[in-house]
């Protein structure tokens, strides 16, 4: 009997099966600190304990991405250590903000089964959430992946795909506890912008590029235990490149979006996501926002922006071809809620 893990085949999943993923995690200031090497990441309720109280919160909690990237990396060996490729998100939720010593673990539960037409592959859709050592949601998410069959004339299962809603409603975001930005400083944050500030359907340009190395891309995937051989195992891939991390791009993206959004602090939802094309060592990425939707909230000051966060590795704003296809270019299109000050 091997001792080893090959990671489950499409043939392997099937409709209600739970997957409880292994390996805990305690989270430290050791994942701010590599998370702002690895990113121009500079969110203040993010950097600065005075600022977070300042907000109305204990102390500062890790980037949402944090969270959600060491959920995701404990959800690879069991969904996607033989995937050809994440493909989206939606419904995803924040429940309660992440600090240092709290230990995450997570769950996933399968949705959805599609296999393609190739009869090599199929799509896995599944529920993945993550809660704290008290046992408490902090965020959950529905994922869908292109995994590899392990016997191509296996039979196919019954196709199911889940009915998934467009987008969280305003009136479903979590707010954290506490939190006040009735008296937010805006010198300290960087930029003047109130949600007022910002109208549905203005596109913000956010300037700067990055161009993502090979090393710095897989030291990043490490970080949060995804194993998922495409990141690292050259041979993987018939044309011998090490596909980057999904994640990695977004989270890049985010925090290049600090330059016209510094004051969306906290990520409250993702309502939908697409890694349209595929990301390479080389590529420099570049991003725009457009903003979707306004709503308020209860919470005292606190306003949320539904947005769209755009990365192409191309000069131009173009998002789509004239047959309707993602412009070869983009690499991810991100529809999110974050919280700003009013």
């Amino acid at each position: 009997m091997s001792k080893t893990n090959p990671g489950r085949f499409f043939e392997d999943y099937h409709i209600g099966q739970v997957i409880e993923h292994a390996v805990p995690r305690t989270v430290s200031g050791g994942e701010r600190a590599l998370y702002h090497a690895l990113y121009p990441a500079r969110g203040a309720l993010y950097s600065s304990d005075e600022f977070a109280r300042g907000c109305g919160l204990a102390q500062s909690p890790v980037d949402d991405l944090i969270a959600f990237h060491i959920v995701f990396g404990k959800s690879v060996p069991d969904i996607s250590l033989n995937a050809v490729a994440n493909l989206g998100y939606a419904e995803g939720r924040f429940h309660a903000p992440v600090y240092p010593g709290d230990t995450l673990r997570s769950q996933s539960e399968v949705i959805g089964l599609k296999q393609n037409s190739n009869g090599k592959t199929g799509v896995v859709w599944v529920r993945t959430r993550g809660t704290n050592q008290r046992g408490e949601m902090v965020l959950d998410y529905v994922r869908w992946v292109m995994v590899r069959k392990r016997h191509p004339e296996a039979p196919a299962p019954e196709t199911v795909v889940p009915d998934l809603a467009g987008a969280v409603a305003a009136q479903d975001l979590v707010i954290p506890a506490g939190l006040d930005f009735s008296h937010y400083d805006f010198v300290q944050a960087a930029e003047p912008h109130r949600w007022g500030d910002y109208t549905p359907g203005e596109v913000i340009d956010h300037v700067d590029g990055v161009t993502i190395e090979e090393a710095e891309h897989m030291q990043a995937t490490r970080l949060w235990q995804n194993t998922a051989k495409v990141h690292f195992d050259a041979t993987f891939r018939p044309d011998g490149r090490r596909l980057i991390y999904g994640g990695h791009v977004i989270s890049l993206a985010r925090a290049l979006s600090f330059n016209g959004l510094a004051n969306a602090q906290m990520i409250v939802a993702i309502n939908g996501g697409a890694h349209a094309n595929p990301c390479f060592a080389g590529d420099t990425v570049r991003a725009w926002s457009e903003v979707l939707e306004r709503a308020e909230t209860a919470a005292p000051g606190v306003g949320a922006l539904r947005l769209r966060l755009v990365a192409s590795k191309g000069q131009e704003q173009i998002l789509r071809q004239p047959d309707g296809k993602y412009h070869p270019d983009i690499l991810l299109d991100l529809d999110y809620w974050a919280l700003v000050p009013r």
